[in-house]
């Protein structure tokens, strides 16, 4: 063989190896991890109403719990959490049945969301140290009882600024983890100026311990695109770049990239990409009335040689 034949041979079989190392590391980012928001909206939904797909990794997360007194005037109690989700359908018992049930679900909760009583759950902290003191006591104690693995965190309302509360919630993960309470934490910002600010903060200082980005897609407009979206995963991807981003969406389609509309197109395009990093859906209370036809379509997706 001549020399020329011979260059042509080796730069076919470095161009081959290299499309080979490429699509493995693309495919390698892809993940079968669905989560779900459940019992914010008291509409008797279970855990064991739900279809569990044996070959994804599936999160219920709790909704929510708040830094709040559970009378009618809710007020702040700077770190002392108290559970606000529907704990008559949701309680210790069904989370460790469910869970014994399907080896491959875990069980969260989620701290803050938009709204407490007749007002909003705000960020409200009096100072690091004592709201740090008494989350990391009242959450062990709730997570303890209910057997949960991780938290979420989607506050929405602030009256602090952005490095108190990145030192408040990045420390409380750090010891939570540190303490062997739980094993992941994730964060639920949408794109909002002030949302964006404080979790942005959060992310560069402590990026390194949040295993996942719950991004709020379904707080754009209603009627976003599929290339829309593609744009906005993108967008997101480099703010909170180096996190698994999930795509998401709102089971009523209500905003964002509906679920009818072009969302499973959206990830079936990232998915080729190697950039589906999982799916979560706001809330299993509304697609109780829908049969929870889109967690079954979304977990089909993923469960698809991830």
């Amino acid at each position: 063989m001549d020399f020329s034949k011979q260059l042509s041979l080796a730069l076919f079989i470095f161009q081959v190896l290299v499309f080979f190392q490429s699509s493995a590391q693309s495919a390698s980012n892809n993940s079968n991890l669905f989560r779900e928001y459940i019992g914010a909206e008291f509409k008797n939904v279970k855990f064991s109403d739900l279809p569990i797909n044996s070959q994804v990794e599936f999160h219920f997360i709790l909704s929510f719990a708040i830094d709040y007194t559970t009378s009618s005037s809710a007020t702040p109690t700077d770190g002392n959490f108290n559970v606000f989700w529907d704990a008559d359908n949701l309680t210790p018992a069904q989370v460790s049945a469910i869970k014994n049930q399907n080896s491959n679900v875990k069980v969260a909760l989620s701290l803050g969301g938009d709204s407490v009583g007749d007002g909003y759950a705000y960020f409200n902290p009096t100072s690091v140290n004592s709201w740090l003191s008494n989350a990391v006591s009242s959450l062990t104690s709730i997570i303890q009882e209910y057997n949960l693995d991780g938290i979420d965190i989607d506050y929405e309302h602030f009256k602090t600024d952005p490095e108190t509360f990145s030192e408040c919630i990045g420390k409380l993960i750090s010891t939570l983890k540190k303490n062997g309470v739980i094993s992941f934490a994730s964060i639920a910002p949408y794109d909002d100026d002030e949302v964006q600010s404080h979790y942005m903060a959060l992310w560069r200082s402590y990026g390194h311990i949040i295993d996942y980005v719950n991004f709020q897609f379904y707080a754009y407009d209603k009627g976003t695109t599929v290339s829309e979206f593609l744009d906005y995963f993108g967008t997101q991807s480099s703010n909170y770049n180096g996190g698994k981003v999930l795509a998401s969406f709102i089971s009523d389609g209500s905003g964002g990239l509906a679920p009818d509309s072009g969302f499973f197109t959206a990830c079936s395009r990232l998915k080729s990409e190697g950039n589906l990093h999982g799916i979560f859906v706001w809330c299993a209370d509304d697609s109780k009335g829908l049969g929870f036809k889109y967690e079954k379509q979304s977990q089909s997706l993923l469960a698809i040689s991830h």
